[in-house]
């Protein structure tokens, strides 16, 4: 049942055509730097053809890392404005018929249980829904976009390639009054975007708490942004709890999330109020104030902030880093995030602008020195 939201669709065969702001070998670039595909792997992309959506053409890229080779359908608006990894699908009825074709396009059982909430959406063109299958006891949830005209679902990865540079990056991401560790005049600033539920989050922590931290010391700040994705269950639960420990207190919000990163296989739906109480006293967070934050949700917004500014950068997947605005995806080795980092510093000087904006400490800050 829930491989019914595994995206396919056909290839469309048509005459190349040009895109003035966009281009196939843009589209490989931007790929391999947003989900940090190494140099080795090789990567192509199709000339752009027609698709069967008037303002979107369309192309295949194929990645090949010498033992496998995949290709992957990918759109971009005539204008060059948004880029889709995934497929394109189209409506009939408006959003009030939207949970039918859900059904049809991904071929859900009679059995299965489909509701489709509004969420919100960090692009104008776009809103957002969240879709979510329940059988039996599995549940499984994503996300979709849908034009403003309500005519196409985009199943897939949407990014906006307006604001794509480190700067915009930079000026994008708000690193005051968040939870982090290490000076926050560092020369690099590391912003890391992470589910709480997922297992190659857990293990980046740790490289992050017992490699890099002690590797470059105070030369690096570390930022924690939430970012719970919807197909977990109890991630926003813990996303929530994390965040009401910085507001209680700031200085148990790492230790506690370490915590919570080592007990994963231990939490669950059902226990996850408890043990995030059980986690968070350990840590040394006031069992009484943080109950009462999580049940009245008090640091949602926070998560909410977090998450939303997470997409507006193109962020889909977990984790996500951004050093000095440059983009870090998934279970970086440690090589490559060591290398981007010394990168990074050999950039900056004391007479030149990091790619942080300078900033005063800030009351709560989180300081691992």
């Amino acid at each position: 049942m829930l491989g019914a939201f595994i995206l396919t669709g056909a290839t469309v065969n048509a005459t190349p055509k040009p895109v003035s702001l966009l281009t196939p070998d843009k589209v490989v670039s931007f790929i391999r730097e947003r989900f940090s595909v190494p140099e080795t792997t090789k990567m192509s992309a199709e000339a752009f053809r027609d698709s069967p959506f008037p303002d979107y053409y369309q192309t295949t890229v194929t990645v090949d890392d010498g033992k496998q080779k995949k290709t992957q359908p990918v759109f971009a608006t005539k204008d060059g404005r948004y880029l889709v990894l995934g497929n394109l699908f189209p409506l009939a009825g408006g959003s009030s018929q939207l949970a039918p074709q859900l059904r049809q396009i991904f071929k859900l059982p009679p059995d299965a249980q489909l509701t489709v909430a509004p969420s919100k959406s960090v692009f104008p063109e776009y809103s957002q829904v969240t879709a979510t299958v329940t059988q039996g006891s599995k549940k499984q949830s994503q996300n979709f976009f849908v034009s403003k005209d309500e005519h196409l679902l985009v199943a897939g990865s949407l990014y906006g390639l307006n604001a794509s540079s480190e700067r915009d990056v930079v000026r994008t991401i708000v690193t005051e009054s968040q939870p982090s560790v290490g000076p926050v005049r560092a020369p690099v600033t590391i912003v890391e975007y992470a589910d709480l539920q997922c297992p190659s989050c857990a293990r980046m922590h740790e490289f992050l708490e017992k490699q890099l931290l002690p590797k470059y010391g105070d030369k690096v700040r570390i930022v924690f942004k939430e970012f719970p994705l919807p197909m977990h269950d109890w991630s926003s639960t813990a996303a929530i709890a994390n965040e009401c420990a910085y507001q209680i207190s700031p200085s148990t919000f790492f230790e506690f999330r370490t915590k919570i990163f080592a007990s994963q296989n231990a939490i669950n739906v059902t226990n996850v109020r408890d043990q995030m109480l059980s986690l968070g006293e350990q840590a040394g967070v006031d069992r009484v104030k943080l109950a009462a934050c999580i049940d009245s949700k008090a640091s949602q917004p926070r998560v909410e902030k977090g998450l939303r500014e997470g997409q507006l950068l193109g962020v889909s997947s977990t984790p996500t880093f951004f050093v000095n605005g440059k983009i870090l995806a998934g279970q970086a080795a440690p090589e490559a995030f060591f290398k981007t980092v010394d990168e990074a510093l050999a950039a900056s000087s004391p007479h030149a602008a990091s790619g942080v904006p300078p900033a005063r400490p800030q009351k709560g800050e989180v300081a691992k020195q």
